[in-house]
């Protein structure tokens, strides 16, 4: 790999990554995803497509349903996490998830998503989250422990199955919860 943003991936039938490019993050988090172009919000920025089916969840697999993991291919997996990211994510029909712009992208910025936009726990990740965004949690969490304001911040860009396992983990009426807001 090329350090100085030369790294393209081409994905062929599955769509294309022409307009990103993998390059070094800086700060420690080892490579990330840059754009080459400029975004537009609402914009489709990476095409998702998925190369295999796992049996469990691991460090490198992504949650593609409420119990179901799978990897990805090309760059997505790549892309590194923030707390306030310029990604969300939208599930294909090759239930995969696609990279879209939550806002405007400039060129040379770096492509971001949440990982709880599709992992309703984080169970292999440090912690300790490194993002440095403004609207830093401080830690990488999953949606199940998402704030409710930045659940409803996030729209529609997250993994239809997050807000279903959120209706039915949720409690009965009246009975307390300890769910952060």
């Amino acid at each position: 790999m090329n350090d100085d943003s030369r790294s393209r991936g081409s994905l062929g039938a599955h769509g294309s990554e022409d307009a990103v490019v993998l390059r070094a993050a800086g700060d420690g988090k080892g490579h990330g995803v840059w754009a080459l172009r400029a975004f537009s919000t609402g914009e489709t920025v990476m095409v998702g497509f998925l190369v295999e089916d796992v049996t469990a969840n691991d460090a490198h697999a992504t949650q593609v349903g409420p119990d179901r993991w799978a990897r990805h291919g090309g760059l997505g997996p790549m892309v590194n996490h923030s707390c306030d990211p310029n990604c969300g994510v939208r599930l294909n029909d090759g239930q995969a998830f696609d990279f879209v712009a939550r806002r405007p992208i400039a060129v040379g910025e770096e492509i971001t998503f949440d990982y709880a936009m599709r992992n309703y726990t984080i169970d292999h990740f440090p912690e300790i989250c490194g993002c440095g965004a403004d609207l830093c949690r401080g830690s990488v969490t999953g949606w199940r422990d998402l704030p409710d304001a930045r659940k409803a911040d996030y729209g529609e860009l997250v993994a239809p199955y997050l807000r279903m396992m959120d209706e039915s983990t949720a409690p009965a009426a009246g009975a307390s919860s300890s769910r952060r807001v």
